[in-house]
């Protein structure tokens, strides 16, 4: 098995950008999920309920995060910019991130139609892991997503209209597995990183939303199917997510390595 492909999602619920390498740090790939909308009293906003922000294209650069999106002009974010403490939450994990520029909050808020203010994790996140004292960004709870080709390959076989694997925005993405393979995981490595599958990641409406268009399917499609094929007693599960033990430089084609299964044999 190897690495098929490398994601990096700086902005939750905007679109990713893929990398030939990636550092793979504790709080996940560099850059993923570094930034985030919240209301103005703090709670964070996805695509799940606003889905035009899959439409949202970024260009990260040295300091800065550069801001594309249909109608709107380009827009920089400037980290250094944000420097002003803010209470917020992911999914009632409450920490505290940074505030700066009103700006990009207005072009955020035209663009979305309703109030918001964009913040930054900082560079050394207050968020910490829940399975490890590491930090963490944005992320929904954990720092990675890896989902393998054969168990996207395998939904589609089901499907009438084939789906992306952008549609379950993994960071990482392996060829060579069976379908399925990685729900057995409990330790990998790739390259230079051991990685700990912590728990299986269960799906939302989000699944539903087209990456390339942001529009949400009228059949509620891949979620219809995988409620039918994937529902285990904790949700609808689609891809593992894990957590780094070591840090180190991915690359697209290193060698993926199962050191423990959850199978006795």
């Amino acid at each position: 098995m190897r690495l098929a492909s490398l994601y990096v999602h700086p902005l939750k619920s905007a679109r990713g950008v893929r990398h030939a390498r990636a550092f793979a740090a504790q709080a996940g790939l560099l850059g993923d999920r570094s930034w985030m909308l919240a209301t103005p009293e703090g709670q964070f906003i996805t695509a799940r309920s606003h889905p035009l922000l899959t439409q949202v294209r970024v260009t990260p650069i040295p300091g800065a995060l550069l801001l594309h999106a249909p109608g709107q002009p380009l827009r920089a974010a400037i980290s250094a910019v944000y420097t002003q403490p803010v209470a917020t939450e992911v999914w009632g994990d409450g920490f505290t991130a940074w505030h700066g520029d009103a700006q990009v909050d207005a072009w955020f808020s035209q663009y979305l139609g309703l109030a918001c203010q964009l913040l930054f994790i900082g560079e050394q996140p207050a968020r910490q892991q829940v399975t490890q004292p590491a930090p963490l960004g944005f992320a929904d709870g954990f720092p990675f997503l890896l989902i393998g080709e054969g168990s996207l390959a395998d939904l589609n076989q089901q499907l009438a209209r084939p789906v992306s694997m952008r549609h379950f925005r993994p960071n990482l993405v392996i060829a060579g597995s069976a379908p399925y393979e990685e729900d057995d995981w409990t330790v990998i490595r790739i390259g230079p990183v051991v990685f700990d599958v912590v728990k299986p990641c269960t799906r939302c409406i989000l699944t539903t939303v087209d990456p390339a268009t942001g529009i949400a399917a009228a059949d509620q499609e891949p979620l219809h199917t995988l409620m039918r094929t994937r529902q285990f007693d904790d949700g609808v599960r689609f891809g593992q997510n894990l957590a780094a033990r070591n840090e180190g430089l991915l690359e697209e084609g290193m060698v993926v390595e199962v050191l423990e299964t959850s199978l006795a044999f």
